[in-house]
């Protein structure tokens, strides 16, 4: 299964924040699973970094690198066709970063694993406990 991992997903798998839900955990373990990133969480991690909202114990840019080779976690690159979704993308929620996870999703036909519940509202596949949507 392929499976694109939304930003707060990614962060509770690597520092093992116990409001991962155990299906995200099996998931993203899982190495017949292709678990992907989009850069557009790289930016909000980073953003967030500077703000103080988040720690890390080792420079960014090592963390980030060394946590993607040792989880087997790809990149997705944002390209046209996904900013491109962005302009017909309904406003049922207004973070930026979300918004573009949402639109990568939909373009891919990839469930995304994420908690926050306001996916739902938008034609893609939220995958967190049994109780997701299908």
């Amino acid at each position: 299964m392929r499976v694109l991992l939304d930003t707060h997903t990614f962060l509770w798998f690597l520092l093992d924040d116990p409001k991962l839900s155990p299906l995200a955990r099996d998931i993203i373990i899982d190495g017949a699973n292709k678990v992907e990133i989009s850069p557009a969480s790289f930016w909000e991690i980073a953003i967030k970094i500077s703000l103080g909202k988040y720690e890390l114990s080792e420079p960014y840019q090592d963390f980030i690198e060394q946590e993607l080779t040792k989880n087997a976690i790809q990149i997705l690159p944002i390209l046209p066709r996904h900013t491109a979704a962005l302009i017909q993308l309904p406003f049922h929620h207004r973070d930026p970063f979300d918004r573009l996870i949402i639109a990568q999703a939909i373009v891919e036909d990839i469930p995304v694993l994420s908690n926050d519940a306001i996916f739902d509202a938008y034609p893609i596949y939220r995958i967190w406990n049994k109780k997701s949507r299908n």
